[in-house]
């Protein structure tokens, strides 16, 4: 195997998470709310992508109708995922709501255990409680310090269990869907979940600054269409072993580029906690 094909997953690696590394610093700039700027993001994510699911779909008919409800249902996890986590850092710091977002391993593991049946070891519940030790630093020197941010951490967990959730979904969708297809339909779903939710809790869909719109569309090119597609790519050509743990890093992207562009910053008690969770994280996910 040539030097260019062996690196290429690893570049396409890399570059697909700092996509996703820097998309709570466009939330923060879009300062749309947190549904709405879901909504666009994947709105815009699955306009860019219709013809090239329609093509694949089209090969691929008939399509498992019980696989397209699991990737719907993926689809529905994920507007969750975005409504909590957008209005997470959008009310507190950005580097906390992507660490908390990134719990996702655990509440899959959970999930694995109570739904699936299956066997977690030793290892996994000590990387647990060191996980949870981190997220417990973290929440109690923020919310003695602002309630708000305790608030926003908390919404940060619920966007770590959705995103999990979304993960085990979208695992039974891609028994029988490729990657292209279940990523779109949970995209659609997606967008018309958080559609509805934006107009049920009287969320304004226009009247926003030329701002809001440009970092939308960045949000919904960058981070879903660039970021997440490149991600695929590596984990077709990676071990998952490799891939899952390098996606522990998003947090410390974030808060690398929030010091500059945010002015957040990075705080003693973040450092020990964000160590403490992601080591946890790596744990658990070594446990499996």
């Amino acid at each position: 195997m040539k030097l260019e094909t062996r690196i290429f997953p690893y570049l396409t690696l890399i570059l697909g998470l700092a996509g996703i590394g820097i998309s709570a610093i466009f939330v923060k700039w879009a300062n749309a709310p947190g549904p709405v700027s879901g909504f666009y993001r994947m709105v815009i994510a699955a306009s860019v992508m219709a013809i090239p699911f329609g093509v694949q779909a089209k090969r691929r008919a008939p399509l498992s109708s019980r696989h397209v409800f699991f990737a719907a249902l993926a689809g529905l996890f994920f507007a969750g995922d975005l409504a909590a986590w957008n209005t997470a850092v959008l009310i507190g710091n950005a580097a906390n709501a992507t660490l908390f977002g990134n719990t996702a391993p655990v509440w899959v593991s959970f999930g694995a255990l109570i739904l699936f049946k299956e066997k977690l070891r030793p290892t996994f519940w000590s990387g647990l409680a060191v996980a949870l030790l981190g997220a417990g630093v973290i929440l109690g020197g923020d919310f003695l310090q602002h309630p708000t941010l305790g608030i926003a951490d908390m919404l940060g967990l619920v966007s770590g269990f959705c995103y999990g959730m979304f993960f085990l979904a979208t695992e039974r969708a891609r028994d029988k869907l490729s990657s292209l297809v279940s990523w779109w339909i949970s995209a659609a779903a997606c967008s018309v979940v958080l559609l509805a939710l934006s107009i049920a809790l009287g969320m304004p869909l226009t009247g926003y600054p030329i701002e809001t719109w440009v970092n939308l569309v960045i949000l919904a090119l960058v981070v879903q269409v660039f970021g997440w597609l490149l991600l695929n790519y590596a984990l077709g050509h990676l071990p998952a072993s490799i891939v899952a743990p390098t996606l522990l890093m998003q947090p410390v992207i974030t808060a690398v580029f929030g010091v500059p562009l945010l002015g957040q910053p990075i705080t003693l008690i973040q450092v020990i906690g964000g160590a403490l969770t992601l080591g946890g994280i790596f744990i658990v996910h070594r446990s499996k």
